[in-house]
């Protein structure tokens, strides 16, 4: 049974993320195809829909931001950092409710370059696309993309989050009620328009027809008309509904574009990394096996010195004829051994002399001291 795919909603904060999060739930619960349900965002509130999976019950924002005296951005960073810590959990999770389920949908930040840039976001990212076919749908407002810096700010982002994660993009155009998404459309598939409506801007703004930002701009539409071509563009209404099929038809055609493009990629990715992986086991093997032959060739092949054996003496075969040639010398009375008398004196009567001696002499020296001492205490 093929794996269920999953759609990771991202985009700027405002841009009607949760909504749209929302009508999709509605949407498939309709159809009778309820979604797993996975929130990233660990700052928001009210979520307006059951979650499966919810990072707020593994991390408390607040508390993390306390703790480790963090801003907003570095909270929402520190708690997805815990939570990636978890991910094998998670992904235990969804590869055993993945039989009886129809789609994934996992809701991110609205910081969004908090989960794109960070350590986490890409291990959770890589993550769920190594196991099911993962789709980006980059949420953009329309009613605030009617200005040309402003669309190509939109495009160029999504463009980064595109190579950033690898992953095939749905281009959302939100709030299609308030502002149809035609204009942004025709300037992504006519070049020619968007330079009329660059220069109508221009005109409007200080009656000249050139700048710097105009051609920059300009130049930044040529670059990305090659990314235009790899995407797929949507216009929908999280509040009406309108555009939910065509969106779902997108995801579809998506996730037969994971298969081809992007699966054999990864698996390629992790076929290499595989592969290095035990290149460097291999060469710590040999290493050791190395140092194992350099320390027994030093131990056991190294050859001894020489060492002469005087001729009278007989050569020791065993332990026991070594232990009895030290008793003999024993029994011979060395000068280092003691004697058999009980005095404790030394075998040695050289040594002996010595010995009485120094106790004479101590002797005196003692009387001398006396004598001297009584001269001191008499009585004059």
């Amino acid at each position: 049974m093929s794996q269920p795919p999953v759609i990771m909603v991202v985009g700027m904060a405002g841009s009607g993320k949760t909504t749209f999060m929302q009508r999709l739930n509605a949407h498939l619960h309709q159809k009778k195809e309820p979604p797993y349900i996975v929130n990233l965002d660990p700052a928001v509130k009210n979520v307006p829909f059951d979650r499966h999976i919810d990072i707020r019950d593994s991390v408390n924002y607040k508390q993390v931001m306390k703790q480790y005296n963090l801003g907003p951005n570095g909270g929402i960073m520190t708690c997805l950092n815990l939570f990636a810590t978890k991910i094998d959990q998670v992904m235990g999770i969804l590869e055993k409710r993945a039989p009886t389920i129809s789609r994934v949908l996992v809701d991110t930040p609205g910081q969004i370059e908090c989960f794109v840039w960070s350590a986490s976001g890409a291990i959770v990212t890589d993550a769920l696309a190594s196991a099911f076919p993962t789709v980006l749908a980059y949420i953009i407002d329309t009613p605030r993309t009617t200005s040309t810096s402003t669309f190509m700010s939109n495009m160029l982002y999504a463009c980064s989050i595109l190579y950033k994660t690898k992953l095939p993009m749905i281009i959302v155009f939100n709030k299609t009620d308030a502002q149809d998404a035609l204009f942004a459309k025709e300037w992504m598939t006519d070049f020619e328009a968007f330079q009329a409506a660059l220069r109508k801007e221009e005109e409007k703004e200080d009656g000249s027809n050139s700048g710097y930002m105009g051609s920059l701009m300009n130049s930044m539409s040529l670059m990305l008309d090659e990314f235009y071509n790899h995407l797929d563009v949507v216009s929908v209404s999280s509040m009406t509904g309108a555009g939910i099929d065509e969106f779902f038809k997108a995801v579809d055609s998506k996730v037969e574009e994971y298969k081809k493009d992007y699966l054999p990629e990864l698996e390629k990715a992790r076929k290499e990394r595989e592969a290095k992986k035990m290149a460097n086991q291999n060469e710590q093997l040999d290493r050791l096996m190395a140092d194992m032959n350099v320390a027994s060739e030093s131990s056991w092949k190294k050859p001894k010195k020489d060492i002469k054996v005087p001729a009278s003496e007989p050569e020791i075969d065993t332990l026991s004829d070594a232990a009895d040639s030290d008793s003999d010398e024993i029994m011979e009375g060395e000068a280092d051994v003691e004697d058999d008398t009980n005095d404790g004196r030394m075998g040695n009567p050289s040594l002996t002399d010595r010995y009485e001696q120094a106790l004479h002499k101590e002797g005196q020296e003692d009387a001398h001291g006396e004598s001297f001492m009584r001269y001191l205490n008499a009585p004059r």
